[in-house]
């Protein structure tokens, strides 16, 4: 699976914004939780054995359970967002202020964000919600990316071969 690392906005201002809102979140300030959160900004749509490759970069002693523990916490109090593509392990991402979807490759894994349809959350109107107070719409699209369909166009047919 493919992920677009991008380079980090001013570090020290990340930094000090991560840690007033895991404060707020009533979590303390850890060089755990900042690695990972840089880890997972810096390469969107991470696997957690991606994170942890990325953290060790950093924190070398640290276990991959420890990764998942800081994933799952950082989750949970809405600093990441979790998405599970199909057959696909769970990624991770910093963009959670938003009500956006993926497109996903059934080929290699690439991962893409799509900015809303609407512009606010749900972005979906369901027939029914079965009273409950609806609060985001999960969408993926599935497809082939760009790259994929070039490759399959360079390769030779099979009866070329």
């Amino acid at each position: 699976m493919q992920t677009t690392e991008r380079p980090a906005p001013e570090d020290a201002g990340r930094a000090a914004a991560w840690s007033d809102r895991l404060r707020s979140s009533g979590r303390r300030v850890t060089k755990q939780r900042l690695a990972v959160l840089d880890a997972v900004d810096r390469r969107p749509h991470s696997t957690a054995e991606d994170v942890a490759a990325a953290v060790r970069t950093v924190l070398p002693a640290i276990t991959v359970q420890s990764v998942y523990v800081v994933l799952s916490d950082l989750t949970a109090v809405g600093l990441l967002r979790k998405f599970e593509p199909p057959a696909s392990p769970a990624l991770y991402e910093t963009r959670t202020d938003d009500n956006h979807h993926h497109a996903y490759c059934v080929r290699c894994g690439t991962v893409a964000d799509v900015d809303c349809s609407v512009g606010h959350a749900p972005c979906l109107t369901p027939s029914e919600h079965h009273g409950m107070q609806l609060l985001s719409a999960d969408v993926v699209y599935r497809g082939v990316c760009a790259s994929c369909l070039a490759a399959e166009a360079e390769a030779p047919s099979p009866a070329e071969g």
